[in-house]
């Protein structure tokens, strides 16, 4: 199973590249993700079952997030990465970090270019040794499969906070502890008091 800290690193990286490239819808869902990490850390060390359930319901949206976005990417369907500017909520033509700055990749800027927008460029980038669409897949496929041990993780660890609950004996679980009930005695008898 994976470590909450190979969770955490894993979500902070995708975090620093969708930040590098605008992509705010991804930035968002990377924040929402790494405090439900942190909730599923918490639970785990305080055994709250219920943390651990919302972790798992989170990462059930989560494995959805990530299987619309390797659509988006491999534009399955309708969807378009030139049509569409879902990442950045519509707000400016930015692309993923990876598309200029993927490994190989040589950037050249076409001047005089009637498509770009007033403020904007348009480069050709070219010589990548794996194009930024199936970089973004491939982030988010091991997204996928951390999510899902993680997803199993949170259910098992769940179930046994629960187990351990309802096994305890509230009427004589204090036994293991020493503790004795007070003896009848012809009078009264102080016990230490506990809380």
């Amino acid at each position: 199973l994976p470590s909450p800290a190979l969770l955490q690193v894993a979500a902070l990286e995708r975090q620093i590249f969708d930040f590098l490239g605008y992509q705010w819808a991804p930035i968002l869902a990377n924040f929402l993700h790494i405090m439900a990490v942190i909730l599923g850390i918490f639970g785990t060390i305080q055994y709250r079952s219920r943390y651990l359930m919302m972790y798992a319901v989170w990462l059930v949206l989560w494995v959805g997030w990530n299987a619309f976005i390797i659509c988006f990417y491999l534009e399955v369907g309708r969807l378009s990465q030139d049509r569409d500017f879902i990442m950045t909520f519509n707000t400016s033509l930015h692309r993923s970090w990876w598309m200029e700055n993927g490994p190989g990749c040589l950037v050249t800027p076409v001047l005089n270019s009637h498509l770009a927008p007033e403020d904007h460029h348009v480069i050709t980038v070219s010589g990548c040794l794996l194009d930024y669409q199936y970089i973004e897949v491939l982030s988010s496929a091991a997204q996928i499969f951390l999510a899902l041990f993680g997803f199993v993780y949170a259910c098992y660890v769940s179930k046994v906070f629960l187990e351990e609950e309802d096994s305890f004996d509230f009427i004589g679980g204090f036994d293991s502890y020493g503790y004795q009930a007070p003896q009848k005695t012809s009078h009264l008898q102080l016990q230490p008091l506990y809380t």
